[in-house]
């Protein structure tokens, strides 16, 4: 794990094409102790592991079902969908082991996120594994990477010199073709050696969603409860056009025990 020095750092952002009602500002000073956390998502060999010491069933195993890109769908489309969002499709089968659905693996992407993964089940891997998820504000400071204000991990510029620096939508969303998630490892870590903080997929946080939570400036941990937990960092889905949410300040949320095909997680732990 990646030791993050703690201290105190500007939490939230200001961006003029940010998304006030996602609480993403004011901008305030928050204070951390020193803690872990994972340089990467957990992947699908990792998560493969965890299954077979233990038995695990996700959710969407137990469901029978999760929401997949509608364009990567290889079959078993259920009449589910997302208001607002036509892209999303509910597929039958649909699960870690199988992300676009019936005959889909991950053989060839050991390597990749796990996704289909529903916060209980993030969870439920982090105590296996020792370790726990992030809070909001650690998963920040340590996705800014020692940087102050900056839109992305690694500055201002969303490529610098041209070069791409995270795995977002590529082309006019939703139609140009998508190549989904890449390695965990894809592209340059930041300050503190923090790889995809920003696109490939949304990372679950242990706190409860709210956009007005006014809580303590000193290791804050959210609301004490809510109906959905935030995620953060964007996602291969992420487009300038319609969610910009792979700045580092950027925020949004799901249920708990929700699964996508871009949805993922890294663990953390105390010093």
């Amino acid at each position: 794990m990646v030791r993050v020095p703690g201290g105190t750092f500007l939490m939230g952002g200001d961006d003029p094409d940010g998304r006030p009602e996602d609480g993403e500002g004011p901008v305030r000073e928050v204070r951390l102790e020193p803690f872990l956390i994972d340089p990467a998502c957990v992947t699908n060999a990792q998560f493969a592991t965890f299954v077979k010491e233990t038995g695990y069933v996700t959710e969407a195993e137990r469901i029978g079902w999760s929401f997949v890109f509608a364009q990567f769908a290889t079959g078993g489309v259920m009449d589910a969908s997302v208001p607002g969002a036509p892209w999303w499709a509910g597929v039958e089968g649909a699960a870690w082991r199988s992300p676009e659905g019936p005959g889909s693996s991950v053989g060839d992407r050991q390597n990749h996120p796990v996704v289909h993964v529903s916060w209980n089940d993030a969870t439920a891997y982090a105590a296996w594994a020792g370790k726990r998820l992030p809070t909001e504000a650690e998963w920040e400071m340590a996705a800014r990477g020692g940087l102050s204000r900056q839109r992305y991990p690694w500055g201002d510029e969303l490529a610098p010199k041209g070069r791409q620096r995270c795995n977002i939508w590529q082309g006019r969303f939703p139609t140009a073709p998508s190549k989904g998630t890449m390695p965990v490892k894809s592209f340059q870590p930041n300050g503190y050696g923090l790889y995809n903080v920003s696109g490939n997929v949304w990372e679950w946080t242990a706190d409860w969603w709210s956009t007005s939570f006014a809580g303590s400036a000193d290791d804050p941990t959210g609301p004490a409860d809510g109906t959905a937990k935030v995620i953060r960092g964007g996602s291969y889905l992420c487009h300038d056009s319609y969610c910009n949410r792979y700045r580092v300040a950027a925020r949004t949320s799901n249920t708990p025990d929700s699964s996508t095909g871009h949805t993922g997680f890294r663990c953390a732990a105390l010093r």
